[in-house]
Parts: C-alpha cells; structure tokens; sequence
C-alpha cells in the first residue's frame, strides 16, 4: 500500500510496471484471456419459471416506506462525523397512480399526489468525535436513538409500532420482553415488563431502554459508533414507518386492511441482533392471514447478488412469470457456497424471494412474506400472491429499470443525495459548530 499525502509531502505513487512480472505466469495469462472473453459464462438452466397469477383484483390503496443517509466527516483531523438520517413513508390510491405518466410523470400531477400523503423522520447520529457534554458516545447514541423512535413529529406512532411489535399486542396475550444484552454490565439478562419503556437491569440497575432490546449498544464503542449503527437505525426506522400503517388498519379499520399494498425499498430481512424483529414479525403476519385479513407486504431488492442474477437469468424467463429459489438453489448459485449449514434466511428474513418478469421491459427481484418460514417456498405460500400480482402492473414505472413508482416517489422524499443535500448538511452542522469546533 503507498503512503498517502500528508500536510508537507505528497502521497506515494505506485509503480505503474509492477504488474508485469504477475503476467509471467502461464495460469495468469490464462486468466486474463479469459476475463477478456466477451462470450457470457454458463448459465444455470433448472429455474423452475411458471406462470404469474392474474386473477386477482388490484389492491386499492397503496403505502412506499424508503430511506436515506450520509455521512458528514470534517476535512481535518480528528474527522469527526455525523451521520444524517432520514425515512419516509408515503401513501397513494391505484386510482390516482394510473392517472400519472409512466415515462414522463408531470412534476404539477407528482405534487398533487404527494401533497398530505407523505410523512417523513429524520435524525443524527454521532458517530466520530463529536462530543455531547455531560455523556459519553456510547450513551448519547443510546438515547437519541431512544428519542428519534419516539420522534414528536411523527406523534410517537412509530414506537408505538416497536412496543406492538416486540410486545406481540395483536394476540392480546401480555407478553415480556425476552432478555437481551444489558448496555452497562453486558449480561443478557436485561429485560422489561409489558408494555414498558423504560426499566433498570435487575442485575447491574442500569437504566434500560426499551430500543436497547434492539442491540445497537452491540456494536459501539465509548466514545465512537459504526456506520453501521446508523444503517442498521435506517433500516429498522423503515420498518417501524412500514408496519406504522399496518398496525393502525389492524386496530381501527380491519376491512380497509387486505385492501392495500405496503411495498419497501430493499429486502423482507433484519440481520445480525436486530433480527430478534424478525420473529414477532412472522408471528404477526402468520396470525392475521389466518384471521382472514392477509397483509399484502412486498420489498424490491435493486442491488446485490439477488439483483445480479436475476441479470443473467432474466432474459431467458417468459412474459408474466415468476421463479421463487429454494435454499439449496439460493445457496448454490447465488451465494456459491456449499449446501450445508443452516437454511438460508431461517432467522433473518421474513419474505420469501421472488424473480419477476413482467415484461420485456420489466424484471425485478421482489420479496414477499410466508408467515411462518419456508425452506423451499411456492406460489401457495405467498400471504396474497394473487392481488399483490394483480396489482403489480399498475405501480410500474418506466422512468427506471424495473421501478416501481410507490418506492420512487418515496425516495424522492426520502432522498439525501450526495450533492447538493450532503453539501446543505455539511453547511447546517458546521454553523452549530458540531464538526470544526
């Protein structure tokens, strides 16, 4: 590795000949030839393509959650950073989405529909260097977290959310929370009565959140956090906005329920200790299909190994079909890795993954929910396969491969782009002397 430049010298360059003993070797050689070789690799041939449900009545009300974040860092040293965070959730009826232009959508037709149907959570984390008096990295990061699910502009609805998902209030069963890792003494013995917010450690009587259950505490350190803390943040704030609208159809207007689409940016899946959610939510789901009011829930994968091998595939798939991997496929061609271990998404996921095709212009990595896990998932086990499919050919939108214009609109409220946004935050912080000073 070079040196970099520092405040006197410039940084080291590196030899722009070194390579060419690599390329002495006869296997190398053979390798870059066949790197060069524009012929495409061997596809795999047993996907199992059927044809896409269309009997099914298109759902009427529809509901896009997606979020966004950057990563402000000073120029100087100690690089401090703060990560700025935001969500979205965005709610818009099948009639007023089929009066918009797919290719060309009027920014007047856009305004209207978003006027009073968008509600948006924003937030920041420290995350380098940044000092909050009287309290160390680790506990300020605890309690704005803390605060920010219970966000006042948003009337607490989203913690309202957690408490409902995490304490499974739909059954009416008072439920504790199971133990989870204390904070302070780091023993997972650390829980709370139903309905809590706040408690003590019976061990070690540190204050307890309730969002401490979550285990961003996990991955900090005293006096600096991750960035995966605030990606984790973002992802798990989207779900709460997401499952905001499901919980209050649930508790007030159950007939309305089965008649609307939630669809998330990005995978049905919480990962490493965030992913205790991810129980309760199967449970969820599974106990009101069986009730008779289904929740009809997609996310769409636009990036990652799902997204790329949907690429290679997809082209060769039929006109209205779909393809839904099992876990040996998934394992196999996908991830390429062995078939052995633990089924894939046992403890991560909540929704099963499906390859669409819906055109030649069309194709998209979707996830949709089972209740209870599936190891090798079909049609039939899809919570309301047939509306969600019925309804998927009046949210596209042309303006991007394979987009779906509830996920779009809601990134456009959502987003935080590099530039100019990142440059306006960088501006706001420097001015409240959070970064230089």
């Amino acid at each position: 590795m070079p040196y970099k430049a520092g405040e006197r010298l410039p940084a080291e360059r590196a030899s722009r000949l070194g390579h060419l003993d690599v390329l002495k070797s006869e296997l190398v050689k053979k390798l870059c030839k066949s790197f060069e070789d524009p012929v495409q690799c061997p596809i795999s041939t047993n996907c199992s393509w059927e044809a896409m449900l269309s009997n099914g009545e298109p759902l009427a009300l529809v509901f896009g959650v997606d979020g966004s974040m950057q990563i402000i860092e000073s120029e100087t040293p100690p690089y401090k950073a703060l990560a700025f965070i935001k969500t979205a959730l965005l709610r818009i009826d099948r009639a007023a989405l089929s009066s918009i232009d797919e290719e060309s959508p009027h920014p007047f037709a856009l305004r209207d529909i978003l006027a009073d149907s968008a509600l948006y959570h924003a937030t920041v984390l420290p995350l380098r260097y940044v000092v909050v008096p009287g309290m160390s990295v680790y506990d300020a990061v605890r309690e704005i977290i803390f605060e920010s699910v219970k966000d006042a502009s948003l009337d607490g609805e989203p913690f309202e959310t957690l408490k409902w998902i995490v304490y499974e209030k739909w059954d009416g069963k008072k439920k504790h929370l199971p133990p989870f890792e204390c904070p302070h003494c780091e023993k997972t013995i650390a829980t709370l009565p139903y309905d809590a917010e706040e408690g003590n450690c019976p061990n070690c009587n540190g204050k307890l959140f309730l969002t401490d259950m979550l285990g961003f505490h996990q991955e900090m350190a005293p006096d600096s956090t991750p960035e995966t803390v605030a990606t984790a943040y973002m992802s798990i704030h989207e779900t709460l906005l997401l499952f905001t609208g499901v919980r209050y159809f649930w508790e007030r207007k159950k007939e309305v329920f089965s008649n609307c689409l939630f669809v998330k940016d990005g995978p049905l899946s919480i990962r490493a200790q965030y992913s205790k959610l991810v129980a309760p939510i199967r449970r969820f789901l599974a106990f009101s299909r069986d009730q008779g009011y289904p929740v009809h829930l997609i996310g769409q994968e636009k990036t990652g190994a799902f997204a790329d091998h949907l690429q290679l595939i997809g082209n060769n798939a039929p006109i209205q079909s779909l393809f839904i991997p099992g876990d040996q496929y998934i394992k196999e061609q996908i991830q390429h890795r062995p078939d052995r271990g633990a089924p894939y998404g046992k403890d991560t996921n909540y929704g099963a993954k499906v390859f669409v095709r819906l055109s030649n212009y069309h194709q998209m990595v979707l996830n949709i929910p089972t209740g209870e896990y599936v190891k090798n998932p079909t049609v039939s086990n899809l919570i309301g396969a047939e509306r969600v499919f019925a309804t998927l050919p009046t949210i596209l939108s042309s303006r991007f491969e394979g987009a779906l214009l509830p996920i779009e609109l809601a990134h456009g409220v959502a987003s935080l782009s590099t530039y100019p946004s990142a440059k306006i935050l960088k501006i706001f912080a420097e001015a409240k002397g959070q970064i230089n000073e």
